[in-house]
C-alpha cells in the first residue's frame, strides 16, 4: 500500500499530464477527478495543498477554493456569520442546519468558485471539504459545478472513500451517489 506522500506524488504528476490538463481519452465525459484520503492525513494534504499552489514549475494554473473559507465568506456575505453561535445555542444545532440550507444553497458555492477568464491549462482544486460539511455536500456540489467548468479539470481533496460509484465522508458517514468523477488512486 502506497503512503500518502506517494499518492500525493501521483497528483502532482497528473497535474503536470497534458492528456488530465486537455481531457483526452474521458469520452465526452467531465474531467473531475477525485483523490480520496484517510482522515488522518488531513495535515499531509494541507501541507501538499500549499506546495502545489504555489508551485511555478508546473503547466498549469492551480485555482485553489478552500469550500470552509468560501463557506464563512458566503456567511459573511448574507449577514449571518456572526449570528450563528447565538442561533444554535438558543435554538439547536437542528434547526440552524435548516435554516442554513435554506439560506445557501449550491448556487452561491458555485458564484464563489466560478472565476472569470477560465484559461485552457486551468485546474480547480476544492479543498476542505470535511470541515463544510453538513452545511455542504460535494456530490451535489459537483453536479452544480458541472454547466460551469466543462473545459477545465476540478480535482477533490477528499478526506474519505470514494469508489467510483459513491462518496462517503470520513469514511464513516452513509454513502452519497456520485458516479461523473473519476478517482485517482
Amino acid at each position: 500500500m502506497q503512503t500518502i506522500e506517494e499518492r500525493l506524488d501521483h497528483v502532482r504528476e497528473l497535474l503536470a499530464d497534458s492528456d488530465f490538463l486537455s481531457g483526452k481519452g474521458l469520452s465526452n465525459e467531465v474531467n473531475i477527478r477525485i483523490f480520496p484520503y484517510d482522515p488522518k492525513d488531513e495535515m499531509a494534504v494541507r501541507h501538499f495543498t500549499e506546495q502545489i499552489v504555489s508551485d511555478t514549475s508546473l503547466p498549469c494554473r492551480i485555482i485553489e477554493r478552500n469550500l470552509y473559507q468560501l463557506f464563512l465568506d458566503i456567511c459573511d456575505d448574507i449577514g449571518i456569520l456572526g449570528a450563528i453561535p447565538e442561533m444554535e445555542a438558543e435554538d439547536g444545532s437542528a434547526y440552524l442546519l435548516q435554516q442554513i440550507h435554506e439560506a445557501i444553497g449550491d448556487a452561491e458555492f458555485v458564484s464563489k468558485i466560478d472565476y472569470p477568464d477560465h484559461t485552457p491549462g486551468d485546474v480547480v482544486l476544492l479543498t476542505r471539504v470535511g470541515e463544510v460539511f453538513p452545511f455542504m455536500r460535494i456530490h451535489a456540489l459537483l453536479e452544480a459545478l458541472q454547466p460551469y467548468f466543462t473545459g477545465i479539470p476540478i480535482v477533490v481533496l477528499y478526506p474519505g472513500e470514494y469508489d467510483g460509484h459513491h462518496v462517503r465522508l470520513f469514511g464513516k458517514l452513509p454513502p452519497n451517489d456520485y458516479y461523473r468523477a473519476f478517482s485517482i488512486v
